[in-house]
């Protein structure tokens, strides 16, 4: 039987299932002119998928593992990471609480971003 791994959320059916909304603006940001549409008026862009208040405030925040937690798939949540200029290891660091400097400490690769 596979155990639970501590502090991980898996993308399984269910969970899926609960960000169907947010997968679906995610993948909305594929797209040049959608991605102009949210830098011009995150709001409103955001009202056209019908998202949850709490939904919704996880991507004011930025709250990346808020929006995994709440059914984003990783790939999609690069998507907002790409149109917020949010890199991948900014995600890292603030998913892990530790400041961006500390996250790189901890890197193999230096000069990443």
């Amino acid at each position: 039987m596979l155990r639970p791994i501590p502090d991980t959320t898996i993308f399984d059916l269910r969970l899926s299932r609960r960000g169907y909304r947010l997968n679906k603006l995610c993948a909305a940001l594929c797209s040049p002119p959608e991605r102009e549409a949210f830098k011009r008026d995150e709001e409103a862009f955001m009202a056209r998928f019908q998202l949850t208040d709490q939904e919704e405030d996880l991507i004011r925040k930025r709250d990346f593992q808020g929006l995994i937690e709440s059914g984003c798939n990783i790939y999609f949540l690069l998507k907002i990471g790409s149109v917020t200029g949010t890199g991948l290891y900014k995600m890292g660091a603030q998913m892990r609480g530790e400041s961006y400097e500390q996250f790189l400490a901890t890197r193999t690769i230096r000069g990443a971003i």
